[in-house]
């Protein structure tokens, strides 16, 4: 909860352009959390950019996840209705209640998402190797970092309470959990059915459930490609 010192003595704040997210005015501490709070943003965005390069039904089903969990949230704030820390000192919010906080709750849910597809789907499909493990735990412990750091950037502006963070948090887990074994369970089964529907075919959209490893494989199959179409190239001009 914000103290009594903060709310009656409000900072001058500064929003970043375009996404006016505010900050102290001459703090960097908090322009640097401000920053950080973006990530979420920056999430979607690059899901909006995979789905659009890539089409593939995972990233798809991964993508509609995290707008049922922004469904959720939504759905909670209106139902239990309680204010944001120190009302009014932000003016470009889209809603006054912040129970809970829908960017703890993202962050969460995707950091937890991540976490279960590299350590369960990858660890069925791909005989990891020490390298292939070291990666995966630096990449967690980066993602967790990120995820407390945006969690408590959300306080230290004066967005939420940290019992918002920590209950738009838990949320995230909950339906990020949930979302993971659904996929896994339900979704996953039916990906070849969905990836030969007219319509997929039309829009190019793939099922790649079954390929360990999605970068070694395009690697591989863009290399080999390439030399055959240089070899018939060569053939050509000699």
């Amino acid at each position: 909860m914000a103290s009594e010192e903060q709310c009656s003595a409000p900072p001058q704040w500064r929003s970043i352009s375009l996404t006016h997210v505010e900050f102290p005015k001459d703090d960097l501490t908090g322009q640097v959390l401000a920053y950080i709070s973006l990530f979420p943003i920056a999430v979607l965005v690059g899901f909006v950019t995979l789905i659009m390069f890539k089409r593939e039904l995972h990233t798809i089903s991964f993508f509609g996840g995290l707008i049922l969990n922004e469904v959720v949230n939504w759905l909670l704030k209106h139902i239990i209705k309680e204010p944001r820390p120190c009302a009014g000192a932000h003016t470009t919010l889209n809603t006054d209640y912040g129970m809970p906080s829908s960017h703890s709750q993202l962050i969460w849910f995707f950091v937890v998402y991540f976490f279960l597809f590299l350590y369960l789907r990858m660890h069925q499909t791909n005989n990891a190797r020490c390298v292939d493990l070291l990666w995966r735990h630096i990449l967690s412990i980066v993602l967790l970092g990120v995820a407390l750091l945006v969690s408590y950037s959300r306080v230290y502006l004066l967005y939420h309470t940290w019992s918002q963070v920590f209950w738009g948090g838990l949320a995230g887990i909950a339906i990020g959990i949930t979302w993971f074994f659904f996929t896994q369970e339900v979704l996953t089964p039916i990906f070849p059915k969905i990836a030969a529907w007219p319509i997929s075919e039309y829009f190019l959209v793939r099922d790649t459930s079954l390929i360990p490893n999605i970068l070694w494989f395009e690697y591989t199959v863009t290399r080999s490609e390439a030399r055959n179409r240089q070899r018939k190239l060569g053939t050509k001009l000699q």
